[in-house]
């Protein structure tokens, strides 16, 4: 499991040299992997028009394309930045993308796994515009611009809503993430959590039998989750 590639961010060459990085890590661990969750944030922004999409992150497509068509599973999570992901991975490569949290069993361990926007309490601004950004009216007035003018506009907004080579700091007991899942472990038990969002590589314990893992992003860190039939660990690529 991965999270927060943000291609396209913050130009279109650092874009394009982290993409490269991205696709020998899918070639390396497609040699064992049976699936590939990627959790979220996958793209700095994306909308799909009815006969469009955002230019670049074509080597990426592919290598998905390939590694599907070899018989990986592969599931998408929407994030914050690309929550306008709809039916193009769907139909076209016959990849799921989910929208909200997901409770699901791989090998031995319950995982409770979701990308982490809006989430917990706090972030009361996110929240506010996310309600906008996810409304049907909203969604249906954007695909009526020029794509040209829609996917600059979306672009601009998206790379200079934060900064992206900054990790944030971690809030200690004020992390709205590990809030959350606390209250949903007290009404149903997983083994572990897992989330993006936050691009702060993590692992910390959640109650007595329970771990949450922040996937952490691939701008610094370029951090990820292994799972095995035995055993769960954070691992950051060297390749």
């Amino acid at each position: 499991m991965a999270s927060d590639f943000h291609l396209g961010a913050p130009t279109k060459d650092e874009s394009l040299k982290r993409e490269l990085i991205i696709i020998r890590w899918l070639n390396e661990i497609s040699k064992d992997a049976q699936a590939i969750i990627l959790v979220g944030d996958i793209f700095d922004f994306w909308f799909e028009y009815k006969h469009v999409i955002p230019k670049s992150f074509i080597r990426f497509q592919g290598k998905i394309m390939e590694l599907k068509d070899a018989g990986i599973e592969i599931i998408f999570f929407a994030g914050n930045h690309d929550l306008w992901m709809k039916d193009y991975f769907p139909s076209e490569f016959g990849i799921p993308v989910i929208h909200q949290p997901v409770s699901v069993d791989i090998g031995n361990f319950k995982f409770h796994i979701a990308h982490g926007d809006g989430l917990g309490p706090g972030d009361r601004k996110f929240k506010f515009f996310k309600k906008i950004f996810t409304n049907p009216l909203a969604k249906w007035a954007f695909r009526w611009l020029h794509p040209d003018i829609g996917i600059g506009l979306a672009k601009s907004w998206s790379q200079h809503s934060k900064d992206h080579s900054v990790a944030p700091e971690l809030n200690g007991e004020g992390e709205w993430l590990p809030i959350y899942c606390k209250s949903v472990e007290e009404n149903l038990h997983h083994d572990y959590y897992v989330m993006g969002h936050r691009h702060l590589p993590t692992q910390e314990p959640i109650g007595e039998n329970s771990v949450y893992f922040n996937l952490g992003e691939w701008i610094n860190s370029y951090t990820y989750l292994e799972v095995s039939k035995d055993d769960v660990k954070l691992k950051a690529y060297e390749g």
